[in-house]
């Protein structure tokens, strides 16, 4: 009995508030149409009683107190031919797909049901689906075909195996039934749609490039290219015109007045090379071996998908407001700084191993501290000093790591040799703390740049400069290491009163520790894009470092 005293409680509120929405707004809804929207109201209220309480339909149309969106009594309404329009206008459909053709299909519909004055049961019955067909685009639009609850768990399972890692999820602010409701208050549901679309990380770039892919399939894509052995400049070779046909095909290779278009391996055709191991993030030497003539032959249907996921995952990246922002983007291996959306500073970085990996999420850098310590994380002490103590009780000293007998300020220095550290393996508790002081040794080099999270990472110089000459540079135990510290301390000078810079590089002559607090701060996003445009309008692609774009497109959702 209650049950029933509260349903009719709830039909009753949403039949008053319909009825007060109609007499609110007289200029959304003409006054011949007001009794086909409580006709049709009824009948959707009834239809609904027999859905689960959390269907989609039940859920949408409580929210819109069952008043219809999609179809009127002459006509369907504006919202229907915008909502069909953007729909057929949007570039990263295919012909082919449901969305597209389910669009068609719901317009025939309608065109059937009113030329030949239908029912308003019929009427109702198109209304429901093309709710149904808003759902699904809007999923797929602004919410993306990444199973990220399947993503996590398959995290999870790594970390099970030994392999921490976490990448943080920002919902997209986006609200499609909220869409609908500014729609019959008087709004351009078109105009929602469009606006909704991402605009972070160049994203509508992305999805240009994505269509002009889609492009180079239907038209037959390009052939895979096979040339035996590695060749430089001036080499000749059967298997060259295959590889400019390629280059042209991506519009990396475009005809020099240099060029032979024979069987050489001329200038232009070397300098398209170069453009494409740059956008690749191959080393950038000209020379074609296996590497390059690999990733050449990745085929037009992988390099779809690639941008297709990465279009998804920035859907769920943070999108940041602030006049600075720090990106770091780790299949690039490189750092970037923004100001007023434009790059002002970029460097190269090295990150986690695959064993170690970079942990994906967002914060703000706070402070800077010059000539750090580094506190040796418990991992790192049980499963690679503790062994070498073991073996040798000063194994410690030769690295310039002080060990305590606590975290507190007046830990005593302890003698290593006077500890048993077989009691003090993988998986027990340390007591001790293990810290190297500042100098040349240091594994945080000379600056460092705080973010405090619960990750323990942050971006740091390193006394091991030679990994930037690398072209992967997955080395760190999880935290970011940059190619040029100082001139980013430089960078946070100019913008934070408080930071001397020349004074700063006095400071960092010595050993004292010297924390810097920033009256500016500044977000970080540490990111995982595998395919972008950059800040040139260029489209990039990198190699899947931690295998997450193998992960994810294991549950890839295919509309």
């Amino acid at each position: 009995m209650l049950e029933i005293r509260k349903s009719l409680q709830i039909w009753l509120t949403g039949i008053m508030v319909s009825v007060f929405m109609f007499s609110m707004y007289p200029t959304v809804l003409e006054a011949s149409q007001l009794g086909f929207q409580k006709r049709a109201s009824d009948v959707i209220l009834n239809s609904l009683k027999v859905h689960p309480k959390h269907s989609f339909l039940r859920k949408f149309y409580t929210q819109l107190f069952f008043m219809p969106a999609w179809v009127r009594e002459g006509s369907t309404s504006s919202a229907t031919k915008e909502f069909f329009a953007h729909i057929k206008n949007d570039i990263t459909l295919y012909r082919n797909s449901k969305l597209y053709q389910d669009t068609v299909l719901l317009e025939g519909m309608a065109k059937e049901i009113y030329s030949n004055r239908g029912t308003l049961v019929q009427k109702i019955n198109l209304e429901f689906k093309i709710s149904q067909l808003y759902k699904g685009y809007t999923d797929y639009a602004y919410f993306g075909s990444i199973n990220w609850g399947a993503f996590q768990a398959r995290i999870s399972n790594l970390m099970v195996n030994d392999v921490s890692t976490e990448w943080v999820l920002h919902r997209p602010d986006i609200n499609p039934v909220g869409m609908v409701e500014n729609t019959l208050l008087g709004g351009s549901l078109g105009e929602q749609l469009q606006d909704a679309i991402p605009s972070i990380y160049r994203y509508k770039a992305l999805q240009k490039e994505l269509q002009r892919y889609m492009t180079l399939k239907a038209n037959g894509g390009w052939q895979k290219v096979v040339i035996y052995g590695k060749f430089k400049l001036g080499a000749e070779e059967k298997g060259i015109p295959s590889l400019r046909e390629r280059l042209s095909i991506t519009g990396d290779y475009v005809s020099c007045g240099e060029s032979q278009e024979g069987l050489v391996y001329d200038v232009c055709l070397q300098k398209a090379v170069k453009k494409f191991q740059a956008r690749n993030g191959l080393a950038v030497d000209g020379v074609v071996g296996s590497g390059t003539l690999r990733t050449h032959n990745r085929s037009i249907d992988d390099r779809i998908i690639t941008i297709r996921l990465n279009l998804d995952r920035i859907k769920w990246l943070n999108e940041q407001h602030s006049k600075r922002h720090i990106v770091i983007n780790i299949p690039d291996f490189r750092f970037y700084f923004e100001e007023d959306g434009k790059l002002r500073q970029t460097m190269r970085v090295v990150v986690g191993t695959p064993n170690h990996p970079t942990p994906i999420f967002s914060d703000i850098v706070e402070y800077i501290v010059l000539n750090p310590y580094w506190n040796v994380p418990t991992s790192i002490i049980q499963k690679e000093f503790v062994p070498k103590l073991i073996k040798n009780s000063n194994a410690m000293k030769k690295q310039d790591i002080e060990i305590r007998d606590g975290w507190g300020k007046n830990a005593e220095l302890i003698d290593p040799s006077t500890i048993d550290w077989h009691n003090y393996g993988e998986g027990t508790h340390m007591p001790f703390r293990f810290a190297q002081v500042p100098g040349n040794k240091n594994a945080l080099g000379k600056v460092k740049f705080l973010f405090p999270n619960k990750f323990a990472v942050y971006m740091h110089d390193t006394p091991s400069k030679s990994l930037f000459g690398k072209n992967k540079r997955a080395f760190s135990h999880g935290c970011i290491r940059l190619q040029k510290p100082r001139e980013l301390l430089k960078t946070f000078s100019t913008f934070n009163s408080n930071i001397d810079f020349g004074k700063s590089q006095e400071i960092l002559k010595g050993k004292k520790k010297t924390r810097m607090n920033l009256k500016e701060r500044v977000p970080v996003d540490v990111i995982y894009l595998t395919a972008w445009v950059d800040y040139d309008g260029v489209l990039q692609f990198r190699n899947d470092i931690y295998n997450y774009d193998k992960m994810q497109l294991k549950s890839f959702r295919k509309w």
